[in-house]
């Protein structure tokens, strides 16, 4: 792909819109980068930006910034129906995403993640894996690195394990897995994609360019995954808790087990996953099809599985503060998400629930709030919504604010209960990305500990 001296519009300056701009100026394009945020809210990009002489236009997107381009590359918030994209397009100016535009200058095989939830725990457990096996490995995409920024330390040789969202998923063209892992595929992000349907054809993308020699691994658990195993073109590897599947990985007899033409053979114990949920146990199994595709053997498997922590904001421990267990799920943006963390806990449940509204139908929670939670916690713009669905399934407390709902379930907790950030929700009503709310509830937990620390000693003394 020839860049040089070519006029190229970044639109949106997320981390892959600023990695993007930098790529394509190191190419010799002639950048400009356009967002609507203001210049006050940008200040952290633009400074470095105009040292490298590329274009900040802010506040605003110009009609003639859009239509004076040889190519526009999108950052995955910006939607692709924004009337300037379409209008560019109409042009017949080409619009293709970051994740797009690496693909065209990646080298070595690609491992794509996506799914409606675990994405993050098994990129990451992917990227382990191959790592401990010996594989030169990269990870990034919607986790961590930009994409973009992988192409330079890519060889022929070189693993690149992506999460990869729907959104990212909505502008490419020639972006082509060597193994795409397909999840689960569960309502989300109806505000953007306006229909499950809609959603899904974003998520089936990821298979599109897939020839016969490729291998696509899917959830036979899911009803979404195994409708798209009828239609694709690569190897189909499946993955399955519940019972045996023809070629894959699956859980019998308390085992971790893959099948394939040389047999059925052990990779480890179930009761060696230290991840807490069934939902884990299918990230397991979706990263060892993976890593059985790409050469590594059980063992190695097994060793990196069992040294596997949860990452951050997922599932995660974060104190026991007099026998009440916390835990940080705040990457549980949608409601399938806080349903799996929910049914990792038998009882005794205090639930913040809350944040951005996504489209979602909060009621679907109502058995499980019966069952496990004796109160919730509902905080931000989409407090009033979740109250009004999940009522009377649940004693609902409105607390508004994090700091609020942390203060009042640490008040009604006992010994033996769980306080459990699962927000189903977005967080950019009252926080710039689901990792700030997560470090913002730690904090609240870890100061929480602390003063109760100080209460003991004093009676103590």
């Amino acid at each position: 792909m020839e860049l040089n001296a070519k006029r190229v519009l970044v639109v949106g300056l997320g981390k892959s819109g600023v990695a993007a701009a930098f790529f394509l100026k190191d190419k010799g394009a002639r950048v400009t980068v356009s967002d609507a945020k203001t210049e006050d809210q940008l200040r952290e990009h633009i400074p470095a930006l105009l040292d490298r002489g590329i274009v900040v236009e802010a506040g605003r997107h110009g009609e003639r910034t859009f239509r004076d381009q040889d190519l526009i590359v999108v950052s995955p918030g910006v939607p692709y129906d924004e009337p300037h994209l379409q209008a560019a397009r109409a042009l017949g100016v080409p619009v293709i995403g970051e994740v797009e535009l690496a693909a065209r200058f990646l080298q070595g095989p690609i491992v794509a993640i996506t799914g409606s939830n675990g994405k993050t725990t098994t990129t990451s457990l992917i990227g382990e894996i191959f790592a401990k096996s010996g594989l030169k490995t990269q990870v990034g995409g919607n986790i961590g690195k930009p994409v973009i920024e992988m192409a330079a330390g890519s060889t022929p040789e070189t693993w690149n394990v992506l999460e990869i969202s729907s959104f990212q998923l909505e502008t490419i063209e020639t972006f082509h897995p060597k193994i795409a892992v397909v999840l689960n595929v569960t309502p989300d992000h109806l505000d953007r994609h306006r229909t499950f349907a809609g959603y899904v054809a974003a998520k089936a993308r990821i298979l599109e360019n897939q020839a016969a020699a490729d291998f696509a691994v899917l959830n036979m658990d899911d009803a979404t995954c195994v409708s798209l195993a009828k239609t694709v073109k690569a190897q189909v590897r499946g993955f399955s808790r519940r019972g045996p599947v023809r070629t894959g990985a699956y859980i019998k007899d308390g085992k971790v087990l893959y099948c394939d033409a040389s047999g059925e053979r052990e990779v480890m114990p179930l009761s060696e996953i230290m991840l807490k949920g069934a939902h884990n146990q299918e990230n397991v199994l979706a990263a060892v099809c993976a890593a059985t595709l790409a050469g590594c053997k059980p063992a190695q498997i097994a060793t990196a599985v069992r040294e596997f922590r949860a990452v951050e904001h997922r599932l995660e421990f974060v104190a026991n503060i007099n026998g009440v267990e916390y835990y940080n799920d705040s990457k549980a943006t949608n409601v399938d998400a806080t349903i799996k963390a929910l049914e990792s806990f038998p009882g005794g449940i205090h639930l913040i629930l809350g944040g951005k509204d996504k489209g979602s139908d909060y009621s679907v929670l109502n058995t499980l709030l019966k069952e496990r939670v004796k109160r919730v916690y509902t905080i931000g713009a989409a407090a009033a919504k979740i109250e009004q669905q999940i009522s009377p399934a649940a004693q609902a407390i409105h607390a508004e604010t994090l700091e609020t709902a942390v203060r009042k379930a640490a008040e009604a907790a006992i010994s033996g209960d769980v306080v459990l950030l699962a927000p189903a929700c977005a967080s950019f009503d009252q926080f710039s990305s689901y990792e700030q709310r997560g470090r913002a509830f730690k904090e609240l937990v870890n100061a929480l500990a602390a003063r109760k620390g100080r209460e003991v000693q004093g009676g103590a003394a």
